[in-house]
């Protein structure tokens, strides 16, 4: 069996603090094809980056995590990848679960696997709103999936060479992480969660405050019900 191509995809905002350990972290694990996409960051993101010898899609300015990914979605697609993992610059994501979140990708088992923190007790301990919202999230995408989603907010997850070919052309902006989940669905491939544990940010501090949360709520709501109104959906050939 060919050896697939993976690409870690590390978007980065305003991360100095904690980027080279997400590099160094990754690397210790075996995956040596690495991008960061630095999102306008103004702090030394980028020179990171450089540093630690990865390459580096630099964003003019702050364009947001949906632009972030898929600016990386765009790289692995002309370098010619098989799989494309995403692995937040905050450090909250553990490398060491790349392989079993890898696993059901490789194996041709599923199109894209979302690291739950949800499906064990794995001691993630997010503030009351953030799991409040992800807990509504997921209960809406099992419904109009007919599937089980825990972790519908999860940025931890792998994706096909079919996916990347999709979501190199059209990505949601924003708050990505629900809507993709939809339109995975409506493109008729298939979602896997895999039980993950994930960590306190290692350093720079989370863009979302209560007033955003609650504009996050209502967009991905509303987005929610645009694309679900749909009625053709969209098709990976």
């Amino acid at each position: 069996m060919e050896i697939p191509r993976i690409l870690i995809i590390i978007p980065a905002h305003n991360e100095a603090a904690s980027l080279a350990g997400v590099i160094a972290d990754v690397r210790s694990h075996g995956y040596a094809d690495i991008v960061v996409v630095d999102d306008g960051s103004s702090d030394n993101t980028g020179g990171i980056a450089l540093g630690e010898g990865v390459e580096l899609l630099t964003l003019p300015f702050n364009l947001g995590i949906g632009a972030t990914m898929q600016a990386g979605f765009g790289f692995a697609r002309r370098e010619g990848y098989d799989i494309a993992v995403q692995v937040d610059g905050d450090g909250q994501h553990d490398a060491g679960w790349l392989e079993k979140l890898l696993q059901p990708v490789i194996a041709g088992e599923s199109d894209i696997a979302v690291g739950s923190r949800y499906l064990v007790d794995s001691g993630y301990d997010g503030s009351s709103g953030r799991r409040a919202g992800t807990a509504l999230f997921s209960k809406i995408l099992s419904l109009i999936l007919r599937q089980k989603i825990t972790d519908a907010t999860s940025g931890f997850r792998a994706i096909n060479r079919k996916l990347i070919e999709q979501f190199a052309d059209d990505y949601p902006r924003d708050y990505p992480e629900v809507e993709a989940l939809l339109l995975v669905h409506m493109a008729r491939c298939r979602i896997m969660e895999i039980p993950v544990q994930m960590r306190p940010r290692s350093g720079g501090r989370s863009s979302i405050n209560f007033f955003r949360s609650v504009y996050y709520m209502v967009k991905v709501l509303l987005a929610l019900a645009v694309v679900a109104s749909r009625r053709h959906a969209p098709r990976v050939q």
